[in-house]
């Protein structure tokens, strides 16, 4: 039986952005304890979301964290405009600079908290040299940017490979998770769950969001 307590970060991607701020306010009250902000450019994956105005506006309206996810080239030239409107977190993938390190380098030196993240084709190996500088390890279980798949259960491994290796950070799963997923990805180790249409597609947040951290 798990003892910890699995956080729950609804993904904002999922919630109807023409009554964001009522989306937002909801999810909070129904117990969330992260809001997870996917950040897509059109280049690194091929859709456009959002950037540093919404989550500014965001971070007016809820004082809970921000995991900005950023699905986008180069994250080094585009860091200090998300740090400043507000994110906590800033998630970057491994796969979108020759060298990730001075993306890492730089939130480490802004406070932020510095996370990772990893295509499911991308190996384990690729982020390994990085775990010292990591406060949080984001394993996708759907490739990124692209809507509707199916949840790879396989990539679960690189969750369980983080905690017998003994990285010290959190651990996030994104991609697919719902009632029906949340149990073995708890069970594999992740600290984070983030769920999109699992809890906006739901009416009862509070209920969703329960249903999730409770799943065995």
């Amino acid at each position: 039986m798990k003892t910890r307590t699995v956080k729950i970060a609804p993904s904002i991607l999922s919630a109807d952005f023409t009554r964001l701020g009522e989306e937002i306010l909801d999810a909070e009250r129904g117990g969330c304890d992260i809001l997870h902000v996917d950040v897509m450019d059109g280049h690194f994956v091929p859709n456009l979301t959002i950037g540093p105005p919404v989550i500014r506006w965001i971070r007016k309206i809820t004082q809970l964290p921000l995991d900005v996810h950023l699905m986008i080239e180069d994250p080094l030239k585009s860091l200090e405009d998300y740090c400043k409107a507000g994110a906590d977190w800033l998630t970057v993938h491994v796969e979108a600079a020759p060298d990730i390190r001075p993306a890492l380098d730089w939130i480490q030196a802004s406070g932020a908290k510095a996370g990772i993240s990893l295509r499911p084709r991308t190996s384990l190996e690729s982020i390994l040299p990085y775990l010292d500088r990591l406060d949080l390890v984001l394993i996708m279980t759907v490739e990124p940017g692209f809507g509707g798949q199916s949840f790879m259960a396989d990539q679960l491994e690189k969750v369980r490979r983080l905690r017998s290796q003994g990285f010290n950070g959190m651990i996030s799963v994104d991609g697919g998770v719902n009632s029906e997923t949340a149990s073995v990805c708890i069970d594999a180790g992740a600290d984070i769950l983030v769920a999109g249409t699992a809890v906006f597609g739901n009416k009862n947040r509070a209920a969703a969001i329960a249903g999730l951290r409770g799943a065995r």
